[in-house]
């Protein structure tokens, strides 16, 4: 692939990644920052869930539709990245989430009486949580929300590209720990998505975004280790009925018989 060719595809998916991620913030927090008491916390979730799904459909075949810093490192620890490209995905994932963040703070000041600082969809626990988790609760529900957020990404994308059904697994991942999350700190899993609305937000918003940031991160790195054992690279992927003796899928049978 010449040169020219090359900067076109870097293009292409860096614009993807910047667009994408932008999008996501807009619609996804923007549903909890503007419509957020009308639809609820499931209301919330499934709209992470569709915008990322509607994402991976449209930008998936072209960067892969991270539009996530931790999802990025993930696909970086199981070879599927260079540090290069990895490090591009990432700015422009946090400039899209910032871009989308001052979108969506633009319409917010547009609301009468509606409160942004401090709050403004941003993550956060102590009096920051709707159920006062404290901090080590957090960082381990971060973790944990998106080490299984990336090991469903990891598994049902070959490579980068998301294609087929796979934008549904993903969608319905993110879906679930938002269902989870959000009472708990808002739910993350997303250094990016949190990044961008903390910095309109301010105050507490700003102090505890550290751990939205690392916290997530860890927990696609460990997605992406815990992924190479039960999905070693150049082995098969179906080996369920490989793992079963002859002679029980015989016996079985003859019970069936």
């Amino acid at each position: 692939m010449e040169k020219t060719e090359i900067s076109k595809v870097l293009t292409r998916t860096v614009v993807s990644e910047f667009l994408g991620t932008l999008l996501l913030v807009f619609f996804a927090v923007g549903s909890a920052v503007l419509a957020g008491e009308y639809i609820g916390t499931f209301g919330i979730a499934l709209a992470f869930g569709f915008t990322l799904v509607a994402l991976a459909y449209a930008l998936g075949p072209i960067s892969g539709c991270h539009l996530n810093p931790a999802v990025t490192l993930g696909m970086l620890l199981a070879r599927r990245l260079t540090l290069r490209t990895a490090a591009e995905y990432w700015i422009a994932q946090v400039v899209g989430a910032i871009v989308g963040s001052a979108l969506l703070f633009l319409v917010a000041r547009q609301v009468p009486g509606l409160q942004t600082h401090g709050s403004f969809g941003t993550n956060g626990w102590g009096d920051r949580s709707a159920v006062h988790l404290n901090l080590g609760g957090a960082f381990v529900a971060e973790m944990v929300m998106t080490f299984l957020l990336v090991y469903v990404w990891l598994s049902v994308t070959h490579k980068v590209a998301v294609i087929g059904f796979n934008g549904m697994a993903i969608g319905l991942a993110l879906a679930t720990v938002h269902l989870i999350g959000i009472p708990l700190d808002g739910t993350s899993v997303n250094p990016a998505r949190s990044i961008g609305p903390a910095l309109f937000a301010g105050g507490a918003a700003i102090t505890q975004l550290w751990l939205f940031i690392v916290a997530p991160l860890i927990g696609g790195a460990i997605a992406a280790a815990v992924h190479q054992v039960t999905h070693p690279p150049h082995e098969p992927v179906l080996v369920a009925d490989d793992a079963v003796p002859p002679e029980a899928t015989t016996e079985s049978r003859a019970e069936s018989d």
